[in-house]
């Protein structure tokens, strides 16, 4: 009995086919999911550093009322804006002073960091008024504020709202120019202009019955002919309207 126990031999099983077909389902979905993850961390890593910025320069037909805007996809503001087709309205941003869009060179500038304010925001859109901010000056505005102002830089003059004006922790800057009428912003005082990357605000018209809106720091206001010129400037490059 002991001889013939020992000379029983473990009995081998074939591997079952089908399971070797279920690891290898396995492994392989576990490689696919490890590639997607890398690639969908490149992504969203990309994304998280863009911040709701973009690089892309392709630019961008957007249709306001009878005007067609010719801009770069890095100079929109909103992601949801950088298409063709037609829009009530077209935010855009740009780095002073040489009106670029975003890039990863500016990229500290657009995201402010260390403090330092160099972006101007403009908001294109259907005029709603007959009178730019210039044009409202002597028939809305001078009577608005009070007379006596404090000189401020390159020839503007600050003037406060009175109390019954409506503007509140605001002040106008004014500054004469020859032949024309005078520069006219609004910009924030106290605690809302130190919280502000653009406390400043002027409109101009623009195209084809358009109104540009556009937001600065209050250090820009010593540029401000440079600023307005160069404003008007970029309004002239990018908007192709029916009057022209």
């Amino acid at each position: 009995m002991k001889q013939q126990a020992a000379t029983v031999q473990p009995e081998i099983r074939p591997i079952d086919s089908a399971f070797m077909w279920r690891v290898f389902y396995i492994l392989g979905s576990l490689a696919l999911l490890s590639v997607l993850i890398s690639i969908g961390g490149k992504w969203l890593g990309k994304s998280i550093v863009m911040a709701g910025h973009t690089d892309d320069t392709t630019v961008q037909q957007v249709v306001i009322g009878n005007n067609v805007i010719s801009a770069p996809a890095n100079a929109i503001r909103f992601e949801r804006d950088r298409r063709d087709g037609i829009a009530p309205r077209l935010d855009l941003y740009l780095h002073w002073p040489d009106m670029n869009g975003y890039s990863t060179g500016l990229s500290n500038d657009f995201n402010n960091v260390g403090g330092t304010r160099r972006i101007i925001f403009l908001s294109i859109e259907e005029r709603m008024m007959s009178r730019d901010m210039s044009g409202r000056f002597e028939p809305i505005y001078q009577s608005l504020i009070v007379p006596r102002g404090k000189a401020g830089p390159s020839g503007v003059t600050f003037y406060d709202f009175n109390e019954k004006s409506g503007y509140i922790n605001e002040e106008l800057a004014v500054a004469p120019r020859s032949g024309a009428e005078p520069f006219v912003a609004r910009c924030l005082t106290g605690p809302s202009a130190e919280e502000s990357l653009a406390p400043c605000q002027r409109d101009i018209h623009v195209g084809d019955d358009l109104s540009l809106t556009y937001r600065f720091p209050l250090e820009l206001l010593k540029d401000w002919q440079a600023l307005d010129q160069a404003i008007a400037g970029q309004a002239r490059k990018l908007i192709r309207s029916g009057k022209s």
